[in-house]
């Protein structure tokens, strides 16, 4: 029977994977879109951030899960 710890960190480390490849296409799509319709610098701006947010709670989830498997080792 598979560990549920073990199952859990995967799974979240599948979430962060996730929102990473989710932020970069905000990011691209949404410079890309920009740059396409005209829109101003402060919507270029918003894209930036969303893709910020993305990137930070990736690496948040990633940094638990790190610390999660640095505890169970000890």
């Amino acid at each position: 029977m598979p560990d549920k710890k073990a199952e859990n960190q995967q799974k979240q480390t599948k979430l962060a994977s996730y929102v990473m490849l989710v932020s970069v296409v905000v990011l691209m799509g949404g410079s890309w879109l920009g740059g396409q319709l005209g829109l101003p610098v402060r919507y270029a701006f918003l894209f930036d951030l969303i893709a910020m947010a993305g990137f930070a709670f990736a690496m948040i989830v990633l940094f638990r899960v790190w610390r999660a498997r640095q505890k169970d080792g000890e």
